[in-house]
């Protein structure tokens, strides 16, 4: 009976109540942190198929051509390549405009490519002007072309897109921390009397806090759960609705989230029960009163 009665005090309404608000907390912060992390995802994304066309000369021969994609394939800056030969970009552009160029000058006007996709750290101007130079110390290279309005126009949006999202998650965590907050210190509030007096009779701090720390740490744990069982909902709706999300929301991506929601629920539900508990530890019996 008595076990029976602890289970009761102990996941009482006052225990529900405060993880289903912990959980909503929890649920906004964690929305924002996904936000945040598929941004960067998207941005990323974006970067990477942004690429640039090197043309290469009919000096170049098909094999060598072959071989100088392999080693720019080798460079740190290289995603992926594809090399699109002279016949490969004359019947391409014949089914884009639906005539054959050669027909009417009587010589293929196209030259072989080289395509590239650059890698996210090195789409931006600084760095692919340093490798428009390298790619341009070979002799038989023609030509790089690449969109240069375009990745300054991205690279520009991106950093206004992420400095605000950084703010949103900052001014969110901090609200959510105050919201957590609240919540605990109104159920320790309750218990303010309690605590006195097992002051009175002897009762040492550590001994008074332990079940109000493993109440709310079970909060937290409950809470965190909660939360992240919606937001991993919530992805894999996204996911079955438009698969080639799963290119933004990574499973490394969702576990970042489901993780950081769990750490930051156990430990500020812990650090917010410890700072409220302490605060009435402080006071004297009068002070209880006014509070």
């Amino acid at each position: 009976m008595i076990m029976v009665k602890r289970a009761d005090n102990f996941f009482n309404m006052q225990f529900i109540t405060s993880s289903i608000s912990t959980t909503l907390v929890l649920l906004l912060l964690g929305m924002v942190v996904f936000f945040v992390l598929s941004a960067n995802n998207l941005s990323n994304y974006v970067r990477e198929n942004i690429g640039f066309t090197v043309l290469v000369s009919d000096d170049m021969k098909e094999a060598e051509a072959l071989k100088f994609q392999e080693r720019l394939n080798a460079e740190a800056y290289v995603k992926e390549s594809a090399y699109i030969s002279k016949e490969q970009a004359l019947k391409e552009q014949t089914e884009a405009m639906g005539t054959d160029p050669a027909e009417f000058l009587g010589y293929n006007p196209f030259t072989a490519s080289i395509e590239i996709k650059l890698n996210a750290a090195y789409a931006n101007s600084d760095s692919i002007a340093w490798i428009e130079k390298e790619i341009l110390s070979n002799k038989k290279v023609m030509e790089v072309n690449y969109p240069q309005d375009l990745i300054d126009s991205v690279n520009r949006n991106i950093q206004r897109v992420s400095m605000f999202l950084i703010g949103l998650a900052a001014l969110l965590t901090f609200i959510s921390f105050a919201l957590i907050n609240n919540t605990i210190r109104l159920a320790v509030y309750s218990k303010r009397f309690l605590i006195h007096t097992m002051k009175l009779v002897g009762a040492s701090w550590s001994f008074i806090r332990r079940p109000f720390l493993m109440r709310n740490l079970w909060v937290g744990v409950l809470a965190a759960m909660m939360a992240d069982a919606v937001l991993l909902g919530l992805a894999y709706m996204l996911v079955k609705y438009e698969p080639q999300l799963i290119e933004i929301i990574t499973p490394s991506t969702l576990l970042a989230v489901l993780a950081s929601v769990f750490v930051f629920g156990v430990i500020i539900t812990w650090m917010c029960a410890y700072i409220s508990i302490n605060k009435y530890l402080r006071m004297k019996a009068g002070e209880l009163y006014y509070v």
